[in-house]
C-alpha cells in the first residue's frame, strides 16, 4: 500500500473502475451489509449507474437539517471528527505528543503564524458515509489552491502510526472570508484510492451556511478547518470526546460550535 500511495497510476486505475458499470452490482449488497438509509438518497438506488455513482450520491435536504443562528457553525460533512478548541496548547492530534508540522500542512509560513493559536477541525469520511462537503457558515470562499502529494490512507492505524500523513497527502486549501468567524482555511485531504477531489461552489461569490462545497470521488477522505484563535468555541461534548480520545460520529447541519463573543 506504502508503494501505490507513491504511485498515482495505481488510484486512478482503481478509481476509474469504481465508474463503470460493472461496479453497479456491488451497491446493493454494500447498502445491505452496512444499513445505509436509502430513505436519505434524493435519487432511487436503480439510478445510480456505477459504484462511484452512489459514492457521491445527494441526499434530500430534510435528511440533514442546518442547525440555525448566524452566531452557530455547523458540522460540514458526515464522518468522524476530533475538535481541538488551541492547538497550541494542545498535548497532540490524535495521539498524544504527536503533532504535525503546521508550515508543512498549509505550505505556507504566513498561514501557519496566523492560525498557530487558533481551533482545529479534524474530520474522516469512511466508504458508508454521504461524501459531499459543505460550508460551516455564511462565507465568500476565495479559490481553491492544490497542494499535491500521496493518497495515503487515513485510516485510524495509519495516523496514529504516522500522524504526518495530513502533511503529505494531496490536499486542497481555501480561505473562507466570513463576517462573524473571521477567516476560516477549509482543506480537504485525498487519501487511498481517491482520484480527485471536486470542487462544485463558485469562487468569490457568497454561499450560505450548509451550501455544498465539493465532494469525493471513490475512497476514504479528510476535512480539516482551522478557525482563527478566539473566534468559535466548540460544543463541550464535542471537545470532552477528543480529549478523551475517542472519534465522534457526526453529520452535516448538526451544531458544531458557537462565535466566541
Amino acid at each position: 500500500m506504502h508503494l501505490c500511495a507513491k504511485v498515482p497510476f495505481f488510484s486512478r486505475i482503481y478509481g476509474a473502475w469504481q465508474k463503470t458499470p460493472f461496479t453497479k452490482k456491488k451497491i446493493r449488497p454494500f447498502i445491505k451489509s452496512f444499513g445505509v438509509d436509502t430513505g436519505d438518497f434524493l435519487e432511487d438506488v436503480t439510478a445510480f449507474k456505477s459504484f462511484n455513482d452512489f459514492f457521491c450520491r445527494k441526499l434530500k435536504p430534510a435528511a440533514r437539517p442546518i442547525a440555525p443562528g448566524d452566531d452557530a457553525a455547523i458540522i460540514p460533512a458526515d464522518g468522524r471528527y476530533y475538535f481541538y478548541q488551541d492547538i497550541s496548547r494542545c498535548a497532540g492530534f490524535i495521539v498524544k505528543d504527536k503533532k504535525f508540522d503546521l508550515p508543512s500542512l498549509l505550505c505556507s509560513q504566513a498561514l501557519a503564524t496566523k492560525y498557530a493559536a487558533g481551533s482545529m477541525v479534524l474530520a474522516r469520511l469512511c466508504p458508508t458515509d454521504y461524501h459531499r462537503f459543505h460550508f460551516p457558515c455564511d462565507c465568500l470562499p476565495g479559490e481553491t489552491a492544490l497542494i499535491n502529494g500521496w493518497l495515503y490512507s487515513v485510516n485510524p492505524l495509519a495516523v496514529k502510526q504516522n500522524i504526518h500523513i495530513f502533511t503529505e497527502n494531496r490536499r486542497t486549501l481555501c480561505q473562507l472570508h466570513t463576517q462573524h468567524f473571521g477567516d476560516i482555511l477549509f482543506m480537504e485531504v485525498g487519501a487511498s484510492n481517491v482520484g480527485s477531489i471536486h470542487q462544485t461552489y463558485a469562487p468569490h461569490q457568497v454561499h450560505a451556511k450548509g451550501d455544498e462545497k465539493g465532494f469525493f470521488s471513490f475512497g476514504g477522505s479528510s476535512l480539516i478547518l482551522l478557525f482563527e484563535h478566539g473566534r468559535i468555541t466548540f460544543d463541550a461534548d464535542l471537545l470532552q470526546a477528543t480529549l478523551e480520545g475517542l472519534e465522534i460520529k457526526c453529520l452535516i447541519g448538526q451544531h458544531m460550535g458557537k462565535l466566541n463573543k
